[in-house]
């Protein structure tokens, strides 16, 4: 859990950045939208072994891997989020004086913070399966590499429990996730309409 959560979060902290950035300057943009473009369909697992050979079998290369495998949903709804909020919002702010960094904080961000939370939503439980995913390839600690050695000794109830437990740590991860997007959007109308 704890190498998914980093890898989530890295994946946050360069991701939402990154969207934010390639939506508002147009030379990151042109530079970070193909490689977005490219990335979102290829089979990130298909890189277990570079990173294995770069990084090691132990944490590092799985938490390199969570990333790299989530960051790509990230970025696209930052950027998304960003490149629709209304100019309409902006230029109000604009005409009522707010400087640059206000229009950004108080009116952009606001307004892109549902679809970025999207985008977060659909990305830590791709940190799960990604993670569970290469424990299993790679083997050692962690519930993936449990199942895996249930797997090999044919202990069919070990190999339930592992998914049973993945299930629950999916649901609460869901659950809490959901609970910090109403948190965070008790302004917005898909929060007051409940």
């Amino acid at each position: 859990l704890y190498r998914a959560l980093a890898g989530f979060a890295l994946a946050c902290a360069i991701g939402i950045p990154l969207g934010i950035l390639s939506s508002r300057q147009r030379l990151i943009g042109w530079f970070v939208t193909p490689i977005v473009s490219a990335g979102f369909p290829t089979p990130t697992l298909a890189f277990l072994p570079i990173f294995m050979l770069w990084f090691g079998v132990f944490d590092l290369s799985k938490i390199v891997m969570t990333t790299f495998s989530t960051v790509f949903t990230v970025i696209a709804a930052a950027d998304a989020g960003t490149r629709g909020v209304e100019r309409h919002l902006v230029w109000s702010a604009e005409s009522l004086g707010a400087g640059r960094a206000a229009v950004f904080f108080e009116v952009m961000l606001p307004a892109a913070l549902p679809q970025i939370l999207t985008g977060l939503q659909v990305a830590l439980p791709l940190a799960l399966i990604v993670e569970v995913a290469a424990e299993m390839l790679m083997g050692g600690d962690g519930l993936g590499g449990r199942m895996l050695q249930a797997e090999n000794y044919a202990d069919s109830v070990g190999v339930y429990a592992g998914i049973i437990e993945i299930a629950v740590v999916g649901a609460v991860a869901v659950a809490l996730m959901a609970r910090l997007r109403r948190r965070l959007l008790r302004w917005h109308a898909e929060t007051a309409a409940r």
